[in-house]
């Protein structure tokens, strides 16, 4: 039997707070001893703008079979320190193995109107995706396999970011198949050069 529970945002949105990050200091940022050589070509630079940055101390989630977790929230953070090889500071990926594929995740906006309009939830937050970067302006698809610049930052898409059961139990469901088609999920990127990444109202290149 399977059981459809309702999801009240407001236990989540509760948890979400927003904060500005200080800009790192010479001593601390833009250096990465673990990383190897640090020359890298864009093969694109993108022009989008960056709606909202969301890092999470640790993993929420739920499972097909019911089990769960929602204990470490999500920040909204007006900008944030991007490291080579590691992801961004502060996010829960950030501790994993060196150059692993999901370093930092990219959602596009338009994604998350289109998921609002699907499911008839216009206060849907963002955050709820769970995803580290929602960008407008630019098709994550074709940036899978690819170097790309974004606000001075080197990246690499690595992997198509496919939805689990999550979205299902606070969204809707039917909310993981929707993902999961068009590439509408995300993208998975590896963090190629150090820097420092924010929110902007208006598009930015490079």
């Amino acid at each position: 039997m399977i059981v459809l529970l309702k999801f009240d945002w407001s236990e989540l949105v509760a948890l979400e707070r927003k904060i500005t990050l200080p800009v790192p200091g010479n001593s601390t940022f833009g250096t990465n001893s673990e990383v190897g050589p640090a020359h890298h070509e864009a093969e694109l630079r993108i022009e989008a703008s960056l709606e909202a940055i969301f890092i999470s101390p640790g993993h929420d989630y739920w499972t097909q079979e019911g089990a769960g977790r929602m204990t470490h929230g999500i920040q909204s953070v007006s900008q944030a320190e991007c490291v080579a090889g590691r992801g961004v500071r502060g996010d829960r990926y950030f501790e994993k193995r060196l150059n692993h594929k999901g370093q930092v995740t990219f959602i596009d906006a338009d994604v998350v109107d289109d998921l609002r309009g699907q499911f008839k939830l216009p206060q849907l937050p963002a955050s709820i995706l769970r995803r580290n970067l929602v960008i407008r302006g630019t098709t994550l698809a074709s940036l899978l396999g690819k170097t790309f610049s974004f606000q001075g930052v080197l990246f690499e898409g690595a992997q198509e970011c496919t939805p689990c059961q999550w979205m299902d139990r606070v969204i809707a469901p039917g909310a993981k198949n929707f993902l999961a088609d068009h590439f509408r999920g995300g993208l998975r990127a590896k963090i190629l050069t150090n820097g420092l990444i924010r929110v902007t109202n208006s598009l930015t290149s490079g």
